[in-house]
């Protein structure tokens, strides 16, 4: 049975400030979810805290810049990558409580380090925003809604080749699951050859056949293995408001519960953050309480099945 590490990375570096002159209240997710008692609940080892600098937004220039906090985002993603490079190696089962998305940069780069391993990632975005489409997506500066062309190569080297390791993963190594139905970055993904499901086909297929097509992928003998990438925002804000864009037409629990499950299930699966919920939206901790059941539900010790049972599940 693998070990599962709960890590705190509370990382706010990539993302915007949610009014002039405060900070993004992301970073207190880990606090608030292991308030729930969670490192108990998962029956976890302590892994600690890898502490990420000051957010900093001084004399940032946007259209001219890049991104903001690059420099120490790239100090701080060198810095996780070690921790979640020596967990998976060690053959534990990393839990990453962010922080927000640029937190996945540190766990890829730690994997890409390793070998050669998938994604499935679970966002109501699909977080393409690089400088070949800033026409569509909008101006370079927040890592956050990135993610997905980062890890993949796309965007300034000083945050995508660190250690010259671009892409840390391959397109054809992604599964982008739970954005909403009208991302504009839909098209260009397409295009691209990225998987992705929105929320109503998930819905039209059934959350389980989506994940068995997932886990067809990524269990595949070409990787080594794949990590889960899971933002908040991929439920719908009726259910989870207490994110930084709660656009309509998510996920609802149940259906995330469905097609988590199989995925984090998989004896493939080495890894997952969670990022993005906002404990300062969020002051009676419901949004808190639902995201550790949810974490309970799918990661529990004696949830793992063997290859043929992962792919079997209803």
């Amino acid at each position: 049975m693998r070990r599962t590490v709960l890590i705190d990375a509370p990382s706010n570096l990539g993302l915007r400030p949610p009014a002039p002159g405060t900070v993004p209240g992301c970073a207190k997710l880990a606090g608030a979810l292991r308030e729930q008692g969670l490192l108990h609940r998962l029956g976890a080892l302590e892994g600690g805290v890898v502490v990420p600098p000051r957010y900093d937004l001084t004399g940032w220039r946007e259209g001219v810049d890049g991104d903001f906090n690059a420099a120490a985002m790239a100090g701080y993603t060198r810095k996780l990558a070690g921790r979640v490079e020596d967990r998976v190696r060690s053959g534990d089962f990393p839990v990453l409580l962010g922080g927000d998305c640029s937190i996945l940069l540190g766990a890829v780069l730690g994997l890409r380090r390793l070998g050669r391993y998938g994604v499935a990632y679970l966002d109501g975005h699909g977080d393409f925003r690089h400088p070949g489409n800033v026409a569509v997506s909008g101006p370079l500066g927040a890592a956050a809604g990135e993610g997905v062309a980062q890890i993949t190569g796309r965007g300034q080297a000083d945050l995508t080749d660190i250690d010259g390791l671009r892409p840390y993963v391959r397109d054809e190594d992604l599964s982008v699951l739970g954005i909403r139905d009208a991302d504009e970055n839909q098209a260009e993904l397409t295009e691209l050859g990225i998987r992705h499901t929105p929320v109503g086909e998930i819905r039209r297929l059934g959350p389980e056949t989506v994940a068995r097509t997932v886990l067809d992928h990524l269990q595949g003998p070409a990787l080594d293995g794949f990590w889960i990438h899971l933002d908040a925002d991929v439920l719908d804000p009726s259910v989870m408001p207490a994110v930084d864009s709660p656009d309509p037409g998510g996920l609802l629990t149940d259906e995330l519960r469905s097609l988590l499950a199989p995925l984090a299930a998989s004896p493939r699966c080495v890894g997952v953050n969670l990022t993005i919920y906002d404990p300062d939206l969020d002051p009676d901790a419901k949004g808190a309480a639902l995201l550790a059941d949810l974490l309970e539900d799918v990661l529990a010790p004696g949830d793992v099945l063997a290859p043929e049972d992962a792919l079997a599940q209803p």
